[in-house]
C-alpha cells in the first residue's frame, strides 16, 4: 500500500489537536500515532496482520481515566464510524494510514509501567 506523507499543516486540517485522540462533542474524528517510537507511553502495535492496531488510550501518566477521549473510542465501537489515523515519521513528517473502525476496547494493566491503560483494537477499512 503506497502511503500518503503529508505535512502537520495537512493533517491538522482534520486532526485539530497536538493530542493523538481527537474528538468533538464527544464523537470521534481522527486519530495519531507513532507506535511508541517517539512517545514510548503509547506503544502502539499491529496485531496478528498490518490490518489490526492495537492503539492506547489517552493519559500519559498513573491509571488512564475514562476521559473524554477515551470515551469518545468507546462509544466510536457503538457508532461503527471510521476515522483518519496518521502516523508521526519524524518532525513535519506525517503518513496517513487510511480509515479505522475501532472494535474493541479494554481496560488492562500495563505491567511495563505499572499502570492501567486503555487498549483499543483498531481494524482498517477495507475498500473494493
Amino acid at each position: 500500500m503506497n502511503h500518503l506523507l503529508l505535512t502537520w499543516q495537512q493533517v491538522s486540517e482534520t486532526h485539530r489537536s497536538r493530542n493523538g485522540i481527537y474528538q468533538s462533542h464527544g464523537r470521534l474524528v481522527s486519530l495519531l500515532t507513532d507506535f511508541g517510537r517517539i512517545n514510548p507511553c503509547y506503544p502502539d502495535f499491529h496485531g496478528d496482520s498490518t490490518d489490526v492496531i492495537h492503539y492506547t488510550g489517552s493519559g500519559r501518566r498513573g491509571d488512564q481515566k475514562l476521559d473524554a477521549a477515551n470515551r469518545a473510542l468507546l462509544d466510536a465501537i457503538k457508532t461503527g464510524h471510521a476515522v483518519p489515523l496518521y502516523n508521526k515519521l519524524g518532525v513535519n513528517r506525517w503518513e496517513f494510514l487510511g480509515e479505522w473502525h475501532v472494535v474493541a476496547g479494554d481496560y488492562v494493566r500495563d505491567e511495563t509501567r505499572e499502570r492501567m491503560v486503555w487498549k483499543f483494537t483498531l481494524r482498517r477499512v477495507v475498500t473494493a
